[in-house]
């Protein structure tokens, strides 16, 4: 079982040849690790365990996946760029294989310079490349003229094809699943590392092949952790939790976001925050229309939050695109010039952090971009979501 779609990585390997060709640039080296998973994920369906890697693409068509021996049989039976190359670079440090052919950069380039000459290199990827990386690929293709080609890239994801729609569906569909399990477990006397689990549970039963980040359970003033991982805290009577998972199909991510009594029932303070917070997501979703801009999108969120006394608890903007990551670019701030178009993947995320008496709350469910404004990935939750408070 591989996660990756042939055909839409053959899409993608096409588009990088394009923008290296327009470029006039030989090779695109595209850097990835186990916490930067994205760009190499998005060619590749793929990332390995323990070590770094990169993937190599040509402007003949060329592709090559870079990595380390531990990882080089995992990629070879479920990555999408199965050509391999092993490199100390990559590798785990101090760690030996002796049977392993490993190479240097040095070595590529003088491989790659039989088929075609490299001049000039694209690097993508190079606010998470290690510094060591980067200097070994310098030295490897001395002479040769490097540029970044991070943003380029990274507007590649930016809107999704129907299929990875389909995929983001699935992963929302299945957060929902997780919620109902999750909220089951959010009781007096239970620790949040048990809220987890269970959610966790539902999402690996259900076909999850990963997370896009660690389980979100925190009751109290842990709340006020913006992003807070289960612990060993037990919940009290009296305290919200807030939840939250991010479960990836094939690579791509939902999520969920709710705060929720302990006790079962709202304070009358509690209630009153919990509708406001769904008011403002009715709002920001009223404004994710294809040709909107971050700015306008922002704008009536904020107004509210304002009427309403939060704006000096208020951490992140409402909007944000999804796709391989939870939150990734672009996202639509207060400052922000990008524009919503179709088939762009969008959580609505209302929160805030810091409240004197209710600590930090959240909000937050998936949207697809239409001609006829925005879809819920998973209906049934936003239905919940906005109807939680009677």
């Amino acid at each position: 079982m591989s996660y990756f779609n042939k055909q839409e990585s053959e899409k993608r390997i096409a588009k990088v040849v394009k923008l290296l060709n327009e470029k006039n640039t030989d090779i695109a080296v595209i850097y990835f690790d186990e916490l930067n998973v994205a760009n190499g994920w998005y060619l590749t369906g793929w990332v390995g365990q323990f070590e770094k890697g990169a993937v190599l693409v040509g402007r003949d068509g060329t592709t090559m996946l870079l990595g380390g021996p531990e990882s080089e049989p995992f990629a070879k039976q479920s990555s999408a760029i199965s050509d391999t190359r092993c490199f100390t670079a990559f590798m785990v440090p101090d760690e030996e294989y002796p049977n392993a052919t490993i190479i240097g950069f040095k070595e590529l380039f003088e491989e790659l310079n039989k088929k075609f000459p490299v001049k000039k290199v694209g690097l993508v990827g190079t606010n998470d490349m290690p510094y060591s990386i980067h200097q070994d690929l310098v030295k490897g293709f001395s002479g040769c003229e490097l540029i970044d080609l991070t943003d380029e890239y990274l507007k590649f994801r930016y809107v999704k094809s129907d299929w990875e729609v389909e995929q983001a569906r699935a992963a929302t569909v299945l957060c929902y699943k997780a919620y109902k399990a999750m909220a089951e477990k959010v009781k007096d006397g239970n620790m949040e590392y048990q809220v987890a689990a269970a959610g966790e549970a539902v999402c690996r039963e259900g076909g999850a092949n990963g997370f896009a980040y660690q389980t979100i359970v925190g009751s109290g003033i842990r709340s006020n952790a913006v992003v807070p991982t289960a612990t060993n805290k037990i919940m009290k009577n009296g305290e919200m939790v807030m939840l939250g998972i991010a479960p990836r199909i094939n690579g791509y991510a939902g999520t969920f976001g709710h705060t929720v009594p302990v006790s079962g029932e709202y304070t009358p303070e509690q209630k009153k925050c919990l509708t406001d917070m769904i008011e403002v997501m009715k709002v920001t979703k009223s404004m994710l229309k294809i040709g909107m801009s971050g700015k306008e999108i922002d704008k009536a969120g904020r107004k509210l939050y304002e009427k309403g006394g939060y704006l000096k608890y208020l951490v992140c903007p409402f909007a944000h695109t999804m796709g391989l990551m939870e939150a990734e670019a672009p996202f639509f701030g207060p400052n922000s010039d990008d524009v919503l178009e179709k088939n762009m993947i969008v959580n609505v995320d209302v929160s805030f952090f810091g409240h004197p008496t209710l600590n930090g709350l959240r909000v937050e469910t998936c949207y697809v971009i239409t001609e006829n404004g925005a879809q819920p990935l998973c209906p049934e939750f936003e239905e919940e979501l906005f109807n939680y408070i009677k």
